[in-house]
């Protein structure tokens, strides 16, 4: 039937409008596409192992957006990408004058410039993927409701960008103990900083799926990150040991037990006492890591239709 036809019969009443006689979903010809999911709901909630393949499919635009991002993150700067290496160094300079020559924190400890330096540089790679995590989904709001992709990837894409910022921080980390006094020689043993820090970036992926969902869900709580941070490190023994001041047999437990403090014990012994940390921190951190990365990521999933909504 021509165009003009229909639209003649249309008008006289002879022919209905299709909308008032919708086609039942087991007559649609798209069926078995939408049985067979290729086909699904704009917004909707793809099942677990399509999402994953949603994800893997953007993987190369992923590492091209955080390889980006990280070369332009200071560009507005006059020292550009000093900053990724000049801020964190600072702030070693800072809690080492503060907390070693004022306060006297360093008794007991024979090399405390390297101490300290492990511990606010490594401490700070997880905590920006803590603190920065909790805005990124509200923060992408107008992405998200202009175009159809798996939100996780923009949790994805920021573990990334921080994974690559980490590269240069340990090295600056690396030439701070090799040329600051007592200085610590070279060992083979470092190269076990390698593995150590790939698997301190999916503990941060797994922590910013879980803060990426609270801070959408409960946007309170980015107010109080900061106080949060703080927490962790006193408690992560980053500027001081935590067993001097620890009394208490259960809060000793559980604050040994942190993944974070467990991470840089094993850093301290990697890069200071130039020793393999003990295969219970190994395991521990591996338990950690892997159940971080699962939990976080099916708890983002499951919110996946809401993060689009106005």
């Amino acid at each position: 039937m021509r165009p003009v036809e229909f639209q003649r019969k249309f008008h006289q009443g002879d022919i209905s409008a299709p909308w008032n006689h919708p086609v039942p979903a087991e007559e649609s010809p798209y069926k078995e596409l939408i049985a067979s999911g290729a086909v699904m709901r704009v917004g909707g909630r793809p099942s677990l192992a399509r999402y994953v393949a949603q994800i893997w499919k953007r993987c190369d635009f992923l590492v091209y957006d955080a390889r980006s991002r990280v070369r332009t993150r200071n560009s507005h700067t006059r020292l550009g990408s000093f900053w990724l290496v000049g801020k964190p160094v600072l702030d070693v300079a800072f809690y080492f004058l503060v907390f070693g020559l004022l306060l006297k924190a360093n008794r007991g400890i024979d090399n405390y410039v390297a101490y300290v330096a492990v511990g606010v540089l490594m401490f700070r790679y997880s905590s920006v993927a803590m603190t920065q995590s909790v805005g990124l989904i509200r923060s992408s709001r107008s992405m998200i409701q202009a175009f159809n992709f798996p939100r996780a990837s923009l949790v994805v894409s920021f573990a990334l960008r921080e994974a690559l910022s980490a590269v240069p921080l340990l090295l600056s980390l690396i030439v701070m103990i090799l040329a600051i006094p007592p200085h610590v020689a070279p060992s083979l043993v470092w190269l076990l900083a390698l593995p150590l820090i790939v698997l301190q970036g999916f503990f941060n992926l797994g922590l910013s799926f879980v803060m990426a969902r609270l801070g959408f869900s409960v946007p309170d709580i980015s107010q109080g990150m900061t106080f949060l941070s703080r927490i962790l490190m006193y408690g992560s023994g980053v500027i001081f040991p935590i067993e001097r001041f620890i009394n208490h047999p259960a809060v000793y437990d559980v604050m040994t037990n942190n993944p974070l403090f467990i991470l840089l014990s094993m850093y301290r012994t990697i890069l200071i006492d130039r020793s393999v940390p003990p295969p219970q921190n190994w395991l521990s951190l591996a338990l950690w890591c892997l159940g971080l990365i699962v939990f976080g990521f099916v708890f983002f999933w499951r919110a996946e239709e809401k993060y689009g909504r106005p």
